[in-house]
This record gives C-alpha cells, structure tokens and sequence, in this order.
C-alpha cells in the first residue's frame, strides 16, 4: 500500500515517519477556506480540503492530511502572514492558556474519515524582548499561533496530546488507522 502525506510540514513529515518507514509528500495547492467558526469543524474541514485533488488522482492508496489552529476567547489563530501579526499572536497569547486543535483526514478506499484531537496549553509570561527575538529567530513563521511547542522558550505546559500541538495527532492517528486498515483487512 502506499501512503501520501499531502502535507508541507517538515513536523508532520517527521511524526508520520513514526508510523510509515516509506511514503510519498505530495502537498496540494488549495484554497483554504470554510464556512464553519468552531474550531473542531474548521480543522476537520480544512484537513479534507487539503486533500486536494489526491483521492481521485491516486484512488489506490492511503492519504493523510491535516491542519491545526490555536484558539483562546474566540479568536483562531492560523499561521501569521508577517512579522507584526506574529508578535501580536504571541502577545495575545502570552502568558495565558488557549486550546490547539489538529483536524486529520484520512482517504483509503473511495471514502474520506476525519477526526481531531484538541490540547491545552499554558503559554510562558514573556517580555517583549523575548517576543521579538523568538519572531526574528524565524521558528513562528509556519506555525499556527506564531509558536512551536517544541521550542522550549514559549511554553509552559501543556494538557492532551504533545504531537496534537505538533500539528499530527498520532496516538488518534494510529487508532484510526487500525480501524481502517482492519475493516479493509476483514472484507477481503
């Protein structure tokens, strides 16, 4: 069977190595756009969005994508376009708690499964300083919130799943796939 991450994600590419010793990176060109608020249906969305055109261009094989936003009073907070919404992301975020959420589409065998997976985390009380020299180090650029958790300067904790604030939540993943890959096992 071969697998297609239709992700960009240098992160995601690492984690789903933690599962797949061989697959494909192909990420899709699309827009991404939907009609929902909440945050759970907008990751769930754009996961199956960023699909792309992958399920009817390579109907034999296994296709996973995702997306992941952070959330705190209302407010959903992508990737920043720039510089400055990088340091406002990361001053509204500052020293308080918010919620991440990964949505992951799955494509195997002419249907489409989603899911997402939702963490909390406390952000680290930091100076303004410490926010500039964090955006101009270049690590916020392609993150959702302006931040990595993997960068130890930022957060303080965290509360769920670490590879959901990654941006691939692997231990649902895994689940997900062993229900797929076992119900496609027993029809044959």
């Amino acid at each position: 069977m071969k697998v297609i991450l239709a992700s960009n994600s240098p992160r995601r590419r690492e984690l789903l190595g933690g599962i797949f010793d061989e697959f494909e990176v192909l990420p899709q060109n699309v827009q991404e756009k939907c009609k929902y608020i909440r945050p759970d249906l907008i990751v769930k969305s754009l996961a199956k969005i960023k699909l792309g055109n992958l399920p009817s261009e390579r109907k034999d094989c296994l296709i996973i994508s995702a997306d992941t936003v952070v959330y705190k009073d209302g407010k959903i907070y992508g990737k920043p376009k720039d510089r400055a919404q990088a340091i406002e992301y990361l001053n509204e975020l500052n020293g308080d708690k918010h919620l991440v959420y990964s949505g992951v589409a799955i494509y195997f065998n002419g249907k489409v499964y989603s899911f997402y997976d939702r963490s909390a985390v406390l952000f680290k009380r930091l100076s303004e300083k410490e926010i500039a020299d964090y955006v101009d180090g270049g690590s916020p650029m392609d993150k959702a919130g302006a931040y990595g958790i993997q960068d130890d300067e930022v957060v303080a904790g965290y509360r769920g799943s670490y590879t959901n604030i990654v941006g691939l939540p692997m231990e649902k993943l895994k689940e997900k796939l062993d229900v797929i890959l076992k119900n496609a096992t027993e029809r044959i």
